[in-house]
């Protein structure tokens, strides 16, 4: 789903897509994507309410449905938080009008995704929580215009926990900043139109982001430029 992404976004930044990929491939693609839609089970209690959202590709023994409105509980098959957000915007480059999307659902899950802390898992029960899928979450929430899947107080005071005494942001609090991941807590922040309340010190971080452009721009003090 984030390989599409980049192909698609790609062709669309070059103004190349329509003449890349015709009207049939166009309908090809979207229902490809929303045949990775892991949806309700329509039971109660819904063993998959966790677990919905957008998975990365083709799930071993699951049919190819695009149309689904239900799927049945499997182990291990789960939509992930960055292929949610890549697969919407796959979607929207193609010119869908995201009809087929479970919102509902979606945000059920991006509940259950946050933690106590303010910090989001990129899937249910990861130990994996940082700063990526905050972006990824929120990114999400503002395509489909739905705040109710996030608590933005604790996003907000979690992301403030990120700015480290370099005044860059880290991907979890008390570690390193690091370019990418302060583009994502940023990134959240505008979204959420929160940008005054989340940042400690605006001109500092604009200053760390500046000492980054060397003969390109690097992601941390003292490492190569990366481009």
């Amino acid at each position: 789903m984030t390989l599409a992404f980049f192909c698609l976004g790609a062709l669309s930044l070059l103004g190349e897509l329509d003449d890349n990929v015709n009207e049939q491939n166009k309908k090809d693609w979207i229902d490809w994507i929303y045949a990775q839609q892991v949806l309700p089970t329509g039971e109660v209690p819904d063993k998959n309410e966790p677990y919905c959202g957008f998975r990365g590709s083709s799930w071993s023994g699951r049919s190819y449905d695009p149309y689904a409105k239900t799927c049945e509980f499997q182990h291990y098959d789960s939509g992930h938080i960055a292929n949610t957000y890549t697969a919407l915007l796959n979607l929207l480059i193609l010119g869908d009008d995201l009809s087929r999307v479970n919102r509902e659902a979606i945000m059920k899950t991006i509940r259950l995704l946050q933690q106590e802390d303010g910090s989001i898992a990129p899937v249910y029960d990861s130990y994996e929580k940082d700063v990526r899928s905050i972006y990824c979450a929120t990114s999400v929430c503002y395509i489909l215009n739905d705040w109710s899947g996030i608590d933005v107080i604790k996003t907000i005071e979690h992301i403030k926990r990120l700015q480290s005494y370099e005044y860059g942001m880290a991907q979890c609090p008390e570690q390193e900043a690091h370019g990418g991941s302060t583009f994502c807590a940023v990134g959240a922040l505008s979204l959420l139109n929160k940008m005054d309340e989340g940042i400690h010190n605006k001109d500092q971080l604009i200053g760390w982001c500046l000492s980054r452009q060397i003969n390109g721009f690097q992601g941390r003090p003292n490492k190569a430029a990366l481009i």
